[in-house]
């Protein structure tokens, strides 16, 4: 027993241990909260009395304990112009949603309540950091800023009503917080003025989207994303929608098809119609998965609206049979603003990229160039490559494999491309000091990945199998 007994000299004073975690202790306003909590009818009681900056923190706590009567008498005296509740619902929720709305119920809330702006939208919001500041609203007026208000021609009326904000994610139908939501806002317009900026409509319904469209007011959107197996003729019915939506910003589209599945045929169908509704100017287009005809591509180079791109996509657009002029011309266009240019997966060729280098070259703002999967020779890359020396503010650079790295086959040739790659990466060290640039090759088919030279050769899982074994 006496070895069990030292004098304090003998006591050790080593510190702890690495791999021990100490949770530092909950702050006194913390535990102030947690108390108040306890108490469900004291906690309502003295809303009208606590002081504005113990809103968040109570909020937070409230929230994450499913408090939900608190909850809805928070909101009713809410003390702010905007609530930012979107940024903390990381999944939908209809408990808390419902709990939230219906402390708006009521027409007369509490004359302590200052809130304008009730935020939906699951995205970070520097509120609940530092609650006095709000991303992308003027929540001390109570409306959207002036940049998303576009022309004003509504600004008097939003500033009277409530603004619901929140982006729309639309599947083959609604999910249970789309329908009570939509559901709430119809019941009260006139009181409530629902907004949505970002909005993505997937295989869904026409009857659904414009049910939605009806309900939400179009102004507000500022990025649409469409992938939809729909005909032609039925996207020319939706056609109008685009003319509504006078904050548009943002447009994606994608695997436009026939009602049978198969490619639209462009021969007689057309896109040319969707920019033309289009009542502002782009700054982003995406056109992925799509068959665009002649008079499509010939329109895009010409539409005014489009002048000031800053993000152009066309992945899976099959150019290599398309006029080369009307693609040039689109790029001598957009050329001044252009920042980020994809043309992944277009199949062109030697002589449709020589035709695009002129313009190509004096798109001087680009930071982001993708031409993986088109068909290029070495000369030709050598000569593109050539014509990027003097673009020096291009951070990501993606191209292709030249030809001569396969064999008749298509299956890699590992020494061509562990040779050719580092030879063309030298043609843009000579002029600058190039940051993120990769050749790569075709998607492997058994592995689904790519052989890529960045700086040192990085080869699929199956380079090793005898079907990818050098010549």
């Amino acid at each position: 027993l006496d070895s069990c007994h030292h004098s304090p000299d003998q006591v050790s004073h080593s510190p702890p241990s690495r791999g021990l975690f100490f949770e530092a202790p909950p702050t006194l306003l913390e535990l102030s909260m947690k108390s108040l909590l306890r108490d469900e009818a004291l906690a309502i009681s003295v809303l009208q009395q606590l002081p504005s900056e113990f809103f968040p923190s109570l909020f937070k706590e409230a929230y994450k304990s499913r408090h939900m009567k608190i909850l809805t008498a928070m909101v009713a005296v809410w003390p702010f112009a905007c609530l930012p509740v979107g940024a903390m619902m990381k999944v939908p929720d209809r408990m808390i949603l419902q709990a939230v709305l219906d402390a708006l119920a009521s027409p007369v809330l509490s004359t302590r309540s200052k809130l304008r702006v009730l935020d939906l939208r699951n995205t970070h919001n520097v509120f609940w950091d530092v609650w006095s500041g709000i991303h992308g609203l003027d929540c001390s007026k109570g409306t959207l800023s002036k940049k998303q208000t576009g022309n004003g021609h509504f600004r008097y009326a939003v500033r009277r009503l409530l603004k619901v904000v929140t982006d729309f994610d639309l599947r083959l139908n609604l999910d249970e917080q789309q329908a009570y939501l939509l559901q709430w806002a119809q019941q009260r317009k006139g009181a409530v003025r629902l907004c949505c900026m970002k909005m993505s409509i997937c295989v869904t319904p026409l009857g659904i989207i414009m049910m939605v469209l009806n309900t939400f007011q179009p102004d507000y959107i500022e990025e649409l994303e469409l992938s939809t197996n729909w005909s032609l003729v039925t996207l020319s019915h939706f056609a109008p929608c685009f003319g509504q939506m006078r904050n548009l910003r943002r447009l994606h589209l994608a695997r436009i098809y026939t009602n049978t599945d198969k490619a639209v045929n462009t021969s007689n169908q057309s896109l040319v119609f969707i920019p033309r509704c289009v009542k502002s100017p782009l700054k982003t287009l995406s056109v992925s998965l799509c068959r665009i005809s002649q008079s499509d591509l010939k329109h895009l180079s010409q539409c005014r609206r489009l002048f000031h791109l800053k993000h152009l996509n066309l992945f899976g657009v099959a150019l290599f049979n398309l006029c080369r002029t009307h693609l040039l011309f689109l790029l001598k266009n957009v050329g001044d603003t252009l920042q980020s240019l994809e043309l992944e997966h277009c199949r062109m060729g030697d002589s449709h990229l020589s035709a695009l280098l002129p313009a190509l070259s004096q798109c001087l703002q680009l930071t982001r160039v993708n031409l993986y999967d088109n068909d290029l020779s070495t000369s030709l890359l050598k000569e593109l490559l050539q014509s990027m020396t003097h673009l020096s503010k291009l951070t990501e650079e993606f191209y292709p494999a030249p030809l001569e790295c396969y064999g008749e086959s298509g299956h890699v040739i590992v020494d061509k491309f562990a040779k050719l790659c580092p030879d063309l990466l030298d043609i843009l060290r000579s002029k600058r000091q190039p940051k993120k640039v990769s050749f790569g090759t075709e998607f492997c088919p058994q592995c689904f990945q790519r052989c890529v030279y960045d700086q040192k050769t990085r080869l699929c899982q199956c380079f090793s199998r005898p079907a990818w074994a050098t010549e």
